[in-house]
């Protein structure tokens, strides 16, 4: 990092000490931010981009990282009152799954802090930092975001706590909360401020919630509607009414053209979640890339060692925002929106232009990619179908006719980012949606560059393994994690393998599973291991189903009811239920021999037995 940080100087980054605002000639701030994460200027990390978004605005703002809770709280009070208001995010996790594995041990380590050292950030810091500010300013508005204060906005259960907690607006006595991804809320935000609207009127604003006395009526917008959720009285007295909740929930934030206020009570008070922007246009998301970020973690961390997501995602490209495919268990598409929002190949052409420039690049960008690698530029053909669709996926229980899965603007780039001088290797990392892939239409292949677009992976953009993720091989199973069934993995496999026999090579199919997800059994499991070892997998890339907030499957996990038809579905729910899925993994170890072949025997699999153990 030494030889990139001489490029720069200190003022290149956003302040974190008063003497780094006074080298600003700054003497008061407009805000102050507050970050569970360390201070890394890059697009990658939502606490750079609010600031920096902040400061284009023409605004003075500070970061305060990691902020000490536990002293004299100093860095709570070091920049003094700001003249706008207070900042607050959690960073890019939730805490808890931060700090927590899915058996609730305690991580021995901390990606988004430097050196990875773990103890940096309280547990749940939203409302920690936010509480902590509104004792030492209370007449100081604190606004909270990130993915933390996002999806506990509502009535939600805390796996970590076996509860469900009320909105994390009560918790932390915030005033306003910012949901989803942040950019033009925000923006809309200081637009108003600075225009002089008062706070406590920002009562109208998208994308924003905010806690009102439950008898205050509601400012009205025109064409904007109301639906009032079963309250936190009434969803802990009643889980199926909170289940019924989700629904409602997971529809209005994926409708094209929101416009429905969700109100739910907590006792005497109101939360009050308002529709969401619109996605964000191409133009719009460009701005959001070329803000003049370092790309590099604050120079206050050389000393402390690297930091591991950083290291992760220095030389990588993100083209899009969102996720069309709506897995049960995913809080992707609930905090970044069904809906894609796409970058211009001129921006993605301009960042790797600068990954080129950085010193310590070797030639190997590390990803081209998005929180699904190939949904880049994707969406209905006629979006006055879109408008009065409010599925959960785009491609579950099948590909929608109406949605363009052209993958060649996806080709395109690959192949010129490549060409780019300094370029040796542009991987894609993220991972790939097969169904997209998979097709018995040749037509159909050619005009969406579906078999052009998985050459071009295997050939030109893969280590020489490829990360797919079937997630379970059950069909029950699959239905509720809202995944397709295993069948298309094979046909994939056999393209996979076809191009590699055709081409010489010896790349290897790595895929993702999950354990102990809603409505997987033992025998469930039992047959994923036998499945996954015909057809030659040693299985790495597992893990546990973790109940995070804002998922159909914590909603099953907690309430025992799928919140679409209120059936029950099974779950496995104890640690050691966990555990016992989790071990069919790994069938090959000589340790869980025994335990499989008793449990098989339980069973009456016979057939598993012979499968699994057989020499």
């Amino acid at each position: 990092m030494k030889a990139q940080e001489t490029q720069y100087k200190i003022t290149d980054w956003l302040p974190t000490t008063v003497k780094e605002a006074q080298m600003r000639g700054w003497d008061e701030l407009d805000v102050v931010l507050f970050s569970g994460d360390a201070y890394v200027d890059h697009p990658a990390f939502g606490t750079a981009v609010i600031g920096r978004i902040i400061e284009a605005e023409g605004l003075r703002v500070a970061i305060v990282p990691q902020p000490n809770w536990r002293d004299d709280l100093r860095d709570f009070k070091k920049f003094g009152r700001p003249r706008l208001f207070f900042a607050v995010t959690a960073g890019v996790m939730d805490s808890m799954v931060n700090h927590y594995t899915a058996r609730k041990r305690l991580r021995h380590n901390d990606a988004y802090t430097p050196g990875g050292a773990k103890g940096f950030r309280p547990d749940y810091p939203t409302i920690v930092y936010s509480k902590i500010l509104k004792d030492l300013f209370p007449d100081v508005p604190v606004v909270i975001g990130g993915v933390e204060a996002s999806l506990r906005r509502l009535v939600h259960y805390d796996y970590w706590q076996y509860r469900l907690r009320q909105s994390i607006l009560i918790d932390s006595e915030a005033d306003l909360l910012i949901y989803g991804m942040g950019e033009q809320p925000l923006r809309e935000l200081l637009r108003l401020l600075k225009k002089g609207v008062p706070f406590r009127a920002l009562k109208t604003l998208r994308q924003t919630a905010f806690v009102l006395n439950a008898t205050q009526p509601l400012t009205k917008v025109k064409k904007w509607t109301t639906l009032e959720l079963a309250s936190f009285e009434t969803c802990v007295k009643d889980k199926k009414a909170f289940a019924r909740n989700f629904k409602f929930i997971e529809k209005e934030s994926n409708a094209l053209e929101p416009a429905t206020i969700l109100v739910q009570k907590t006792g005497d008070k109101k939360v009050v979640v308002n529709p969401p922007f619109p996605v964000m246009s191409e133009k719009e998301i460009d701005y959001i890339y070329d803000l003049p970020y370092t790309r590099l973690p604050h120079p206050r961390y050389k000393k402390r060692g690297p930091i591991p997501a950083y290291e992760m995602i220095r030389h990588s490209i993100n083209m899009h925002r969102g996720c069309f495919g709506g897995c049960s268990f995913c809080t992707i598409s609930a905090h970044q929106g069904k809906f894609i929002a796409s970058r211009s190949k001129e921006s993605i052409l301009k960042e790797a232009q600068a990954i080129t420039q950085m010193p310590d690049f070797k030639g190997y960008i590390s990803d081209i990619g998005g929180p699904s690698a190939n949904m880049y530029k994707m969406q209905g053909t006629d979006l006055e179908i879109c408008k009065q669709c409010k599925r959960a996926s785009c491609i579950f229980p099948s590909i929608c006719f109406n949605l363009n899965i052209d993958h060649r603007p996806m080709i395109e780039i690959y192949q010129e980012v490549s060409k780019i001088p300094g370029v040796k290797k542009a991987f894609v990392s993220s991972g790939i949606r097969y169904d997209l892939l998979i097709t018995d239409q040749k037509e159909r292949d050619e005009k969406f560059g579906l078999s052009a677009y998985l050459e071009q992976i295997v050939l030109h953009h893969v280590s020489g393994r490829l990360k797919v993720a079937p997630e379970h091989t059950s069909d029950h199973v699959l239905r509720i994690m809202r995944k397709p069934s295993f069948k298309l993995f094979y046909r994939f496999k056999k393209k996979f393998d076809e191009i590699n026999r055709k081409n010489g090579l010896k790349q290897q199919l790595i895929p993702y599973f999950i354990s102990s997800h809603p409505g997987s059994t033992l025998e469930d499991m039992a047959e994923l291991a036998a499945i996954t070892k015909e057809l030659g997998f040693h299985l790495e890339q597992v893990q546990d189903f973790t109940p995070t907030p804002m998922t159909v499957a914590t909603v099953i996990y907690y309430s025992g009811y799928h919140p679409y038809t209120l059936q029950k579905v099974y779950t496995a729910h104890t640690i050691d239920e966990k555990t016992d899925q989790n071990r069919f993994f790994f069938w090959y170890k000589k340790e869980n021999r025994g335990w499989i072949k008793k449990q098989l025997s339980r069973f009456k699999r016979q057939d598993l037995i012979e499968k699994l153990l057989k020499k």
